[in-house]
């Protein structure tokens, strides 16, 4: 039988709010929603969570929260080059000490502009060539290995056994030891990238399918150099205990997007300098895509259904884009639970076994998920997952996103002391640790 085991992690950024991509749907939100969130996904039993490239620095939220949690991993956003391969192994080190060996790296190589901004003038070929290195680097020195490293970007002189917190490396942690890094990369020169470096390749999702023939072509490529490669992606997701409710949520936050927020959104997919009155479809595009863009030009949003790609597969209006002429950053899945749960069994299927989810509020769509999702699905998450049924229910779920999670607390693990509290951020009553 083929393994249907998945890790299931969450989205720990900001901002947050019912549909944050109106300021109308956003929440002014800081770091004690960011902690309440961060204490959320560790209770439910999520594998982890994904930390946001947003203004704040993943490293140091990392570090901020790992004393708040006790199970979830932290999947960081890391730019290489940004601090000096050996003085991030060093913070990495910190991190794993603090949290119990709980940092994992989403290394992002970002886009020419992007890295310009801090300081990096590379251009798109050169920066995979200079982050193989970097990360080359960073695990030499992660590892323990007192010897020189010296690359074509890169040198770092020998150190001795008694350099002070290197030499603590080697005795708190066992030789040999290699962060986990997880990345993307879709570019022949991205994929070569992923292939020699990454322990998990991502992938924006697209239909199980042709998801699935990419993996398998990157994976083609990793087994050339004897390396097996897992494999993940994002979504979105709008879960209930029926299709009927999920079908009507959705509608319900394509409603309340404006059409001039949902044309700036689908202009993200279009080639610089075009716009959707401009663009042009392919000939043999499909027809759903027409009627979308046709809808956007009239100045009405497209129909719910319109949106749907695949069944429980929907290309809606998101913080990350409105995949209205192709599937990307911005897909979500929607349906009943068991629904869901068969379309994650098929991704399974075709090669997808970490899935980074998220829904707004994402507190509020943590404990949806937790609930109705988790039972139904064979998890892999390195821990016991607590079960919260009917009396997690009710009020946690109103529209309002009320509600308390502190009802998963320790079910399965040890739990920093809790008490009910209103978030001054958001008005949100959870768990807030004292």
């Amino acid at each position: 039988m083929p393994d249907q085991r998945v890790k299931i992690l969450w989205y720990l950024t900001a901002p947050d709010g019912p549909y944050p991509w109106e300021a109308a749907g956003r929440w002014e939100t800081g770091f004690d929603h960011m902690r309440q969130l961060a204490v959320a996904i560790d209770r439910l039993g999520f594998h982890g969570a994904l930390l946001g490239t947003s203004s704040d620095d993943g490293l140091t939220t990392a570090a901020a929260l790992a004393a708040e949690t006790r199970t979830m991993r932290f999947l960081t956003a890391v730019y290489p080059g940004l601090v000096a391969p050996a003085k991030l192994a060093q913070i990495a080190r910190t991190i794993d000490r603090v949290s119990g060996e709980r940092l994992l790296f989403n290394v992002v190589n970002g886009n020419d502009p992007g890295m310009a901004g801090y300081g990096l003038h590379l251009d798109h070929d050169t920066r995979y060539d200079f982050s193989a290195e970097y990360w080359d680097a960073f695990q030499h020195v992660y590892q323990g290995e007192l010897g020189s490293y010296r690359g074509k970007f890169t040198n770092i002189a020998a150190r001795r056994n008694d350099d002070g917190p290197l030499s603590a490396w080697r005795h708190t942690f066992p030789g040999g030891k290699r962060a986990e890094l997880w990345g993307a990369g879709t570019s022949p020169a991205g994929v070569a990238h992923a292939v020699n470096l990454f322990d998990v390749y991502l992938s924006f999702a697209d239909t199980p399918q042709r998801l699935g023939e990419k993996f398998r072509h990157v994976g083609a490529e990793a087994a050339k150099l004897g390396r097996t490669l897992r494999f993940g992606t994002r979504l979105q997701v709008v879960v209930r205990e029926t299709d009927e409710e999920a079908w009507d949520a959705a509608a319900r936050l394509l409603a309340r997007t404006g059409v001039d927020t949902a044309r700036a959104l689908t202009a993200r997919q279009f080639p610089p300098g075009q716009d959707v009155e401009s663009y042009e479809p392919a000939p043999d595009a499909d027809p759903k895509v027409i009627r979308r863009l046709a809808a956007l030009r009239a100045g009405r949003l497209p129909d719910v259904r319109d949106l749907e790609i695949y069944p429980n597969v929907w290309a809606g209006p998101s913080m990350f884009g409105f995949d209205v002429v192709r599937p990307g950053a911005g897909l979500y899945l929607v349906g009943s639970a068991e629904n869901v749960a068969a379309r994650i069994r098929e991704y399974r299927v075709h090669g997808t076994e970490a899935f980074i989810l998220s829904g707004f509020p994402l507190i509020t769509e943590a404990q949806r998920v937790a609930d109705l999702l988790f039972p139904l699905l064979d998890l892999d998450h390195g821990f016991d997952v607590p079960v919260l049924g009917e009396a997690s229910r009710g009020a946690a779920w109103d529209a309002g996103g009320k509600g308390a999670v502190g009802a998963a607390s320790a079910a399965h693990r040890p739990a920093p002391a809790v008490g009910d509290g209103v978030s001054a951020d958001t008005g949100l009553t959870l768990p807030v640790v004292v």
